[in-house]
């Protein structure tokens, strides 16, 4: 099976500062990545039509999801609970959040993120941070054909 050219990423993230940085970083590397935006929880299962909308929703499900924790409406908890427990179950979850709360990190994982990332407070690292999620979430890593 070949990769389609634009892989999609669902970012779900409140800070409009950290968004912009987060999708330069991602949009610099060799595979086409279209970014969906999501400003909170709620947005965010709308756009995964895990939440009834009639706005704006994904075609196909996302080739990843990157995930903060501290969202306006519905928290990443609860996003992440809603994704692991539907039919996008399958669907890589990364969060990248500010919290190194052993806590948060124990709930995400118990939730089934996929990985949990803290977001450097330096772009140089967080640009670096990024190249390594898109290398290996974007470029590397296989999905099940049910999600393509």
């Amino acid at each position: 099976m070949s990769e389609p050219a634009t892989r999609t990423v669902l970012l779900v993230e409140d800070d409009p500062g950290h968004a912009e940085l987060i999708c330069r970083g991602l949009r610099a590397g060799e595979v086409d990545v279209a970014i969906e935006h999501a400003r909170d929880g709620v947005e965010a299962l709308e756009l995964l039509r895990l939440r009834g909308s009639e706005g704006r929703a994904l075609t196909r499900p996302p080739a990843l999801v990157l995930l903060d924790l501290r969202l306006p409406r519905l928290n990443g908890f609860e996003v992440l609970r809603a994704i692991k427990s539907s039919r996008l179950a399958r669907v890589p979850v990364v969060v990248l959040s500010t919290s190194d709360n052993a806590r948060d990190v124990q709930e995400a994982y118990s939730l089934r993120a996929n990985s949990y990332l803290v977001k450097p407070v330096d772009f140089t690292r967080l640009s670096v941070m990024l190249r390594s999620v898109r290398a290996y979430w974007l470029e590397f890593n296989r999905v099940c054909d049910e999600l393509e």
